[in-house]
C-alpha cells in the first residue's frame, strides 16, 4: 500500500533498528535508544524537501555563497506521550526547531481521541509542521491532532510514525488526504483492541516502562 501521500521508509538500517525494537525481549533501555536512533534516521527522508537559503560563509580558503535551513521554521509536534521518544530523536538532526505538543488519550472503550493539552508556537501560520506519534492505528488520535492544526493555518503539515496498517491508513488519507504520511512499515491489520498486528506492542509502555 503505497501512493504518491504515503512513504514508505524502507532504508536498512531503519528496518533493522525496527527489527530489533518488535522483539518483546528488548530491554527498555535498548527499545528507548533505538526508537532515537530510528527517529533521526526517518528524519532525513522527511525533510528531504524542507525550504532552504543562501548564507554567505568564509572557508578557510575564500568566501562563498551556500544553503542552510531555516529551523526554526519547522515545528515538531509530538503526541503525548510516545509521541515524545521519536521528537528526542529529530531534534538531534534539528535542534532549532520549535516544539509544540498535544496531549491525547484513548478512550478503551470507543477507542476515540480525549484531548487534555495543547500548546504551540506562536505564529504558526509561518511554519510547516511535523507531527509524530509512534503508531497510527485507529487513527483517531493522528486525526483528531492534525483537526486541532489545522485551526492554526501552519504552511504544511506531515505525520510521521514507525508503524501503521491498511485501517490506519485509510481512516487518515479519508479525513486528511493532504497530509502525507512518513512510516517505516504498514503492518498486517489491527485486533479487536485497536493494536496493530504483529506490531511492537505499546509504543508508550515500552519506552517508559510502565508495563
Amino acid at each position: 500500500m503505497q501512493n504518491n501521500n504515503v512513504h514508505l521508509i524502507d532504508h536498512p538500517l531503519v528496518q533493522h533498528k525496527l527489527s530489533l525494537m518488535r522483539n518483546k525481549e528488548a530491554s527498555t533501555n535498548s527499545f528507548r535508544r533505538l526508537l532515537n536512533e530510528l527517529a533521526m534516521l526517518m528524519t532525513y527522508e522527511v525533510t528531504r524537501d524542507v525550504a532552504m537559503q543562501d548564507v554567505e560563509v568564509e572557508t578557510p580558503l575564500e568566501k562563498m555563497k551556500t544553503k542552510v535551513i531555516d529551523g526554526k521554521k519547522l515545528v515538531f509536534v509530538s503526541i503525548l506521550r510516545a509521541g515524545t521518544g521519536i521528537l528526542d530523536g529529530m531534534l538531534s538532526v534539528v535542534p532549532g526547531a520549535r516544539v509544540g505538543h498535544i496531549g491525547l488519550y484513548r478512550d478503551p472503550k470507543t477507542l476515540m481521541a480525549v484531548e487534555y493539552y495543547f500548546k504551540m508556537p506562536q505564529n504558526m501560520e509561518e511554519r510547516d509542521v511535523i507531527v509524530v506519534d509512534p503508531m497510527l492505528a485507529t487513527g483517531n488520535s493522528a486525526i483528531a491532532a492534525v483537526e486541532r492544526l489545522k485551526e492554526l493555518s501552519p504552511k504544511s503539515i506531515k505525520f510521521v510514525c514507525l508503524l501503521t496498517c491498511p485501517e490506519g491508513v485509510q481512516a487518515m488519507q479519508q479525513a486528511h488526504p493532504d497530509v502525507p504520511i512518513f512510516t517505516a512499515a504498514i503492518d498486517r491489520q489491527l485486533n479487536e483492541h485497536g493494536y496493530i498486528l504483529p506490531g511492537l506492542g505499546d509504543a508508550g509502555d515500552r519506552m517508559f516502562g510502565t508495563k
